[in-house]
């Protein structure tokens, strides 16, 4: 796994996690503004880099080799580990499996597992498999169908539209699949990390139960609601108030 590193010089360091169907350079706008302060780690996810041809694997195997990455480097403590999306559930899992002391772990709009019957979860994989292929498929003229009522750029959606067509199907089919069903562990471990849950007022009916799972499941979740703006938005569209709200983690 490519992982690229940013503000090497300061002392606190942050790992962000990219969601699916984008690539490691989804924080672009964001990474000159947090390498000022901080050194940055922004691994490109098997699957989603274009300078390996690999696939995706599972949430699991990407956050335990994170961790392994991370403890062969000589890393001590993490200020904080950021995921949107498929992001949040690996640093949801990278937190929970943690070998060096990671204080915040930021969830963004973070898919939480499905709590359904094993043949529903097949169902429901399937549908948003599907959906992924007809995306690629019909290209950037279905993709401006789909998001017409979204505020994305047909640039924007011409990016999308590239990764998918060169994400496997393979990678499309683990990357949902993987995502409705990681295992979190029934005994969660001791650890000593702010979970902290973030979701735009826009989603807040598609992240219902999300929402209801990190409340019954990390009832010490601080969670905080993101105004007009919709899954994914913060980074793309509000980078100053994504870099205000790493900072004001600790305080």
């Amino acid at each position: 796994m490519n992982i690229h590193e940013f503000g090497k010089e300061n002392k606190e360091t942050i790992l962000m996690i990219h969601p699916s169907v984008v690539k490691w350079d989804y924080f672009e706008n964001i990474i000159p503004l947090l390498q000022k302060k901080y050194h940055l780690l922004v691994p490109a996810l098997p699957g989603y880099d274009f300078e390996n041809d690999s696939d995706y694997t599972s949430v699991e195997r990407i956050a335990s080799e994170l961790n392994d990455w991370l403890k062969a480097e000589g890393y001590l403590e993490l200020y904080a580990v950021y995921g949107c999306s498929m992001g949040g559930s690996i640093a949801l899992m990278t937190a929970l499996g943690q070998k060096i002391r990671i204080r915040h772990c930021v969830m963004d709009g973070g898919i939480t597992p499905y709590q359904l019957p094993w043949i529903v979860t097949r169902f429901i994989a399937l549908k948003d498999y599907l959906m992924m292929m007809i995306g690629r498929a019909g290209g950037v003229g279905l993709l401006e169908k789909a998001f017409a009522t979204d505020d994305y750029s047909r640039e924007d959606l011409q990016y999308v539209a590239d990764v998918l067509r060169h994400c496997s199907r393979k990678t499309l089919w683990r990357t949902f699949d993987s995502c409705n069903n990681y295992k979190v562990p029934d005994l969660l471990p001791a650890i000593d990390t702010q979970i902290h849950y973030w979701y735009a007022k826009d989603e807040e009916k598609e992240r219902k139960k999300d929402l209801r799972y990190m409340k019954t499941k990390f009832p010490q979740t601080q969670f905080e609601v993101l105004p007009d703006l919709g899954h994914g938005g913060l980074v793309l569209q509000k980078p100053e108030l994504f870099v205000e709200m790493i900072e004001k983690l600790s305080v």
